[in-house]
């Protein structure tokens, strides 16, 4: 005599797709709560690791890559002091973090931390000046997501070299095809707004401390190098 298998009671599907929800749950907060442990005990190492790589630029964005070198190599008295800046405008306050460099006790330069959005997502920057802000003298990328072999070209240092001595009594213009005037930065070949969103902060850090980046203006903190 053959044997067919009654069909399982509707009820018992129910409760296995209930217990699987339940346990995809489950398995969800547990891998977050990893997650989120990962990432509170690597936040400082990250974030340690990002200030080093900072305090390392600083030289080179104040006297160029030779320079720095030569200096940093001959154990120079190099005085790297971060602080913070507060510029009030009408409508806000907009404060910016930045590193005083001097050397042999004399002002050297000013390394300025600031960004803003670019193509794809934001765009974090470190900007040298001199000491009274009348040019820069370095531009360096610490964190962008931008288009791989566009835009991402934001971080090579041909690219970046233009903004070297440009005065910063005039704003920057991106063009394209070539450098026409002194204040013109040409544009990366297939992405244009990359380089505008660069020339735009770059423009608004000086709009904002230009005449008014001095000593007595920043609230320094603990010497760092």
């Amino acid at each position: 005599m053959e044997q067919t298998l009654a069909p399982p009671p509707a009820g018992r599907f129910r409760h296995s797709h209930l217990a699987q929800a339940w346990l995809v749950l489950v398995l969800a907060l547990v891998f977050g709560a990893a997650l989120a442990a990962v990432q509170v005990t690597l936040s400082p190492i990250i974030a340690a690791n990002k200030m080093n790589e900072t305090l390392e630029k600083v030289p080179e964005l104040v006297w160029g890559r030779a320079d720095a070198r030569k200096l940093v190599a001959g154990r120079a008295a190099i005085d790297i002091t971060p602080g913070i800046i507060e510029i009030k405008k009408k409508t806000n306050t907009t404060s910016y973090s930045l590193f005083r460099v001097a050397y042999q006790g004399k002002p050297a330069g000013w390394v300025v931390k600031n960004g803003g959005q670019g193509y794809a997502d934001r765009i974090e920057m470190l900007i040298g000046f001199d000491p009274h802000v009348a040019a820069i003298t370095g531009l360096f990328v610490i964190e962008q997501k931008e288009t791989p072999g566009l835009g991402a070209k934001i971080i090579s240092p041909h690219w970046r070299d233009q903004f070297v001595g440009k005065k910063t009594a005039t704003p920057l213009t991106v063009v394209k095809g070539g450098i026409q005037k002194a204040q013109d930065i040409d544009a990366l070949t297939g992405a244009t707004i990359s380089s505008r969103s660069v020339v735009r902060i770059v423009n608004r850090t000086v709009s904002d401390l230009a005449g008014k980046l001095t000593p007595a203006a920043v609230r320094f903190s603990k010497r760092k190098h």
